[in-house]
């Protein structure tokens, strides 16, 4: 072990050139190529993966749809676990090791079923609708790879951000921040990029070679992403699993409830209440009054050790615990009202299938694959958020002569808009392209192309993507503004987790949808012939609903109360104004 001036000396050298053999910047591409092949790979799949189910395994376009709807809501939904297992039990090495190794297992399983010709159902011409289903064994092994995919998804996206914040942490603290700052423009920047790459060069290679090289790639690509990880594992800096954020907020809940036959007191002292070591919090809100009961000390002798810590912390919890339950559950409506945007963007199936059916030629020569316009969405909200940062902005700050930009809850209200514009506009281009179907006669067979240039669905995905960049970036800074900064974790799992809840409701909607509009033997609003069916009535449905969720949104921040960005902006006008007087 080194003596006290060593390790000093150690921790004074810049990170670039850190005599320590554990962490630095030396770590952070493996991390970073780690994360973005995992996504490369996943994303390249989920395009066509309707395709794939109703074309291989014969599945209806409603059963193909609920599978994609509960794999994305898995997928979403499982970092949020694995963050509090890597938090709290695991530790966060191991937990991305494990989603290494299982998205890979279940990506070859993915890749076994377009090789092996037992693993899909006879193929059949679906127009004579005598195909085949596939069999209990069949869907077994499809679903065990869908889930091994998401359960490593889940594993390494948990814990891959943070683990590569965690190699930075030692070294000089300017020289950190800087690096951290740095590391997460890569790191976003990374997931763009990957993103792009999946829905433009693997979905074109799906389109053109085949399934079997087509989800072949994505094996090779989540090779690549386990081997980035492992083979910088000997210079990893592996902190060892604490108690989690998520655990004290359980803490908060189990002591107020085991605490609700204390009665409060009208008037509060500051002895009554267990505050933070080193906190200047030390009296609890008046909001939620029920939850005050877990931060009451009882008796301090039993209740409290010799250093004023808990002696129990699921019958004693302290201040700020009770205060960071209190903000989660304030944002909670709020969190709500981003569902329906939500439900809106994971309708990504259909979108493949209405441009599969129409002309996607550029040249003469080549077709935009039809998995492949949900780069359009990608590229609309990189061109806002550039438009919006750079020139936006700088030139209302300049007329205004102060620094202006719109509040976070206008934000989010106006990507509600969009969400509702862009269904709209997405149901006009469906009942324009259904009535040329049936026009030219082939409203019989759902794979026929109709002359229609599949251009017109880029009003959609251009509204989507600013509706995304409006609503979904503004709810993610919303969270991490309004919560408190302990609660950063809990603030990236919220947009997570709203995006698994809504791949939920969108399948009961859908569900719900289909079972009602084939009542009395009818075709139905969504059948699996595109021509047949009354898709643009369902996405009016959307687009109502949308509407609907925006009026709510409107309820929701009146019921909320001005943000601490509006707070402190009040504030900075009162001041001016008393130091004008």
């Amino acid at each position: 072990m080194g003596t006290h001036s060593e390790e000093k000396n150690m921790i004074t050298e810049p990170l670039l050139i850190n005599k320590n053999p554990k962490g630095g910047l030396r770590t952070l591409p493996f991390i970073i190529a780690n994360e973005a092949f995992e996504r490369m790979a996943s994303m390249g799949l989920m395009p066509n993966m309707i395709l794939y189910l109703c074309g291989e395994y014969n599945m209806e376009t409603t059963a193909g749809t609920n599978v994609l709807l509960i794999w994305t809501a898995a997928t979403n939904f499982l970092p949020i676990i694995g963050a509090f297992l890597a938090d709290s039990c695991v530790g966060r090495y191991p937990m991305i090791g494990f989603g290494c190794i299982t998205c890979l297992l279940g990506v070859v399983l993915l890749w076994l079923t377009t090789i092996l010709s037992q693993a899909q159902p006879p193929a059949c011409d679906q127009l004579r609708n005598d195909c085949e289903s596939a069999t209990w064994s069949q869907l077994m092994l499809l679903y065990s790879a869908l889930g091994l995919m998401s359960l490593g998804g889940g594993g390494i996206r948990s814990s891959s951000l943070a683990f590569g914040a965690e190699q930075l942490e030692k070294g000089d603290e300017t020289k950190s921040k800087g690096a951290l700052q740095s590391y997460f423009s890569w790191y976003y920047v990374s997931v763009l990029a990957s993103s792009m790459v999946a829905v433009t060069c693997i979905v074109y290679i799906q389109d053109n070679l085949g399934w079997k090289v087509g989800f072949g790639v994505p094996a090779v690509i989540t090779l690549l992403s386990a081997l980035s990880f492992f083979l910088a594992s000997p210079f990893y800096v592996q902190s060892k699993a604490n108690t989690g954020l998520l655990t004290g907020l359980i803490q908060v809940l189990v002591a107020s409830y085991k605490n609700r036959h204390i009665k409060l007191s009208s008037q509060t002292t500051e002895e009554m209440y267990h505050p933070r070591k080193g906190s200047m919090l030390l009296v609890p809100s008046e909001n939620l009054r029920c939850l005050n009961k877990a931060c009451i000390i009882k008796h301090p002798g039993q209740d409290l050790t010799p250093d004023r810590r808990a002696s129990n912390p699921w019958s004693l919890c302290t201040v700020d615990q009770v205060e960071e339950l209190k903000a989660l559950i304030k944002v909670i409506p709020l969190w709500s009202t981003g569902i329906m945007i939500a439900v809106t963007i994971s309708q990504s199936s259909f979108p493949v299938l209405q441009a599969s059916t129409m002309d996607r030629h550029i040249t003469p020569n080549f077709e935009i694959p039809s998995g492949s316009f949900g780069i359009f969405t990608i590229i609309t909200v990189i061109l806002w958020i550039g438009f919006y940062d750079r020139i936006l902005l700088p030139i209302a700050s300049k007329i205004r002569g102060k620094p202006c930009q719109l509040r976070l809850k206008q934000r989010m209200g106006i990507g509600l808009l969009f969400s509702t514009a862009s269904m709209a506009a997405w149901a006009i281009t469906e009942t324009v392209r259904r009535n040329i179907a049936i026009n030219e006669g082939i409203s019989d067979d759902p794979r026929a192309a109709v002359k229609m240039s599949a251009m017109w669905v880029l009003p959609y995905h251009v509204l989507s993507g600013l509706a995304m960049a409006f609503n979904m970036i503004g709810q993610i800074e919303f969270y991490y503004s309004e919560l408190p900064r302990s609660m950063s974790s809990i603030a990236s799992a919220l947009h997570g987790l709203g995006m698994s809840v809504a791949s939920l409701v969108a399948s009961f909607i859908m569900n719900a949808v289909d079972e009602i509009t084939k009542r009395g033997g009818k075709e139905g609003w969504i059948p699996s012939n595109i021509n047949k069916g009354r898709y643009d009535y369902y996405y009016w449905l959307l687009a109502g609903l949308n509407m609907a969720s925006f009026i709510y949104f409107l309820a929701c921040c009146k019921a909320y109360g001005p943000c601490r960005e509006e707070a402190s902006e009040a504030l900075d006008e009162k001041d001016g104004m008393e130091e004008e007087c």
